[in-house]
């Protein structure tokens, strides 16, 4: 008899690889995971990759393939003494011959020493460990956990996929829906599979709750999946790899000049409940990164749409956003002062306290002058066109080094004229 006190998604765990849900890049044919879960050999892992991509259940498939005792810990609620508890456990199946797979949910919640005592017993294979994070690796896990455990990434599930998942648990009677007469519309299963955003789990707990819905002749129609999925939200996280990707995407939309793409990450970012402000910032940052002195009012503009949306809220900032993000998607591009800022300050930092020559030092007393300070300085509005040349202006260890390069862009091209021009008569009058 079916337990209907478990959630759908948990009933639907797949328990063959080929009823797995999308990861064909990891357990297609020849795909060397699929191999060695076909082969029974299990080794450490570590799955990367968004909620409801299947992480538990590849771990307990793994555990049953290998004929292995599953021990699952929660990173949340788990602490040292539990890790102890489950490798004394792997050391008493160790001695009756069996293997223990160790899974970890949420394993980039625990801290440095937590994770450290992992490694006696992965190492002396007392456990198979299987850690599951939405997280990246790189950033929140030890490179000696790391080094002792393969990563393998979970992407989240195309469309397709998921509706395969919902078709298979519509048709199951003995874990799905399969004996209860229910008929699944099909413009309702293809708003299911959108609104679920990649997350198989989702899916599932959104069909649980319309197949309550549903009316009296068994049909599941859109409204019923609209119904279920009010109050729903993209896949999103302040503070997580979705934020941070969804960030860098509007970023380089704007410097790619792609004020649509633009946009479309913009809207995405605000539909999953990122701060306008946090947005706002970033957007004066591209101004200055990426189109610096090619477009200058883009500075202003980008301050100009912070200052709306901190005095309007929303929706009426946002607006100032859009409008800001569009142009400057939409105008020239130069990082040249973002190159020159960077380069400035990496010899600001290698060079040390280098000399103010002596002509450009400040002279407020007579010992200052006594000693030279400011003497021959030559004040550049006084000489011929506003510029004195020939003129010194950095120490003496960098007297040749050029940061600021003016691209060919925008009203940059007529700085780097000017300057050009201000180079040559600087030639001319070192030369005498």
């Amino acid at each position: 008899m079916m337990d209907t006190t478990r959630p759908l998604a948990d009933r639907m765990r797949p328990r063959h690889i080929d009823d797995f849900a999308g990861q064909d890049h990891l357990l297609g044919p020849e795909r060397p995971l699929r191999q060695a879960l076909e082969a029974g050999k299990a080794h450490s892992m570590v799955l990367w990759g968004p909620p409801g991509t299947g992480k538990t259940t590849l771990a307990q498939m793994l555990a049953s393939l290998v004929d292995a005792e599953f021990l699952s810990l929660s990173a949340i609620m788990s602490g040292v003494k539990d890790i102890r508890d489950a490798a004394a456990t792997g050391r008493a199946n160790r001695e009756a011959g069996r293997q223990t797979v160790l899974f970890v949910d949420e394993v980039h919640r625990f801290n440095k020493s937590q994770q450290d005592a992992f490694l006696p017993i992965i190492e002396d294979g007392t456990l198979v460990f299987i850690g599951a994070t939405t997280e990246n690796p790189s950033f929140e896990l030890n490179n000696a956990l790391l080094s002792r455990a393969r990563v393998y990434v979970l992407r989240a599930l195309e469309p397709e996929a998921i509706g395969r998942l919902v078709d298979r648990a519509m048709a199951d009677a003995v874990s799905g829906l399969g004996d209860r007469g229910l008929v699944l519309a099909d413009e309702a299963r293809t708003a299911l599979c959108q609104l679920a955003d990649g997350d198989a789990r989702t899916a599932l707990n959104l069909l649980e709750l319309a197949s309550d819905l549903a009316d009296s002749s068994g049909e599941i129609g859109l409204a019923r999946i609209q119904e279920a999925a009010a109050g729903g939200r993209a896949r999103f996280d302040n503070r997580g790899d979705a934020f941070y990707d969804l960030m860098s995407a509007l970023h380089k939309s704007v410097r790619g000049s792609a004020p649509d793409g633009a946009l479309y990450w913009f809207a995405r970012m605000l539909d999953g409940g990122c701060d306008p402000l946090y947005i706002a910032r970033r957007v004066v940052r591209m101004a200055s990164e990426d189109i610096g002195n090619a477009d200058p009012r883009a500075l202003q503009i980008a301050l100009d749409a912070w200052q709306a949306q901190e005095r309007l809220g929303s929706p009426e900032g946002e607006l100032a956003l859009a409008q800001a993000i569009t142009y400057l998607a939409s105008v020239p591009k130069s990082n040249a002062v973002y190159m020159a800022y960077n380069q400035a300050i990496a010899d600001a930092r290698k060079q040390g306290s280098l000399e103010v020559p002596v002509h450009l030092r400040n002279a407020p007393t007579e010992l200052m002058k006594s000693l030279g300070y400011g003497h021959a300085y030559r004040y550049a509005h006084n000489e011929p066109e506003g510029y004195a040349a020939g003129e010194q202006y950095l120490p003496d260890a960098l007297i040749d080094r050029r940061y600021y390069q003016p691209t060919d862009r925008g009203l940059e091209a007529r700085i780097a004229a000017r300057l050009a021009r201000l180079a040559e008569a600087d030639a001319k009058a070192r030369r005498g």
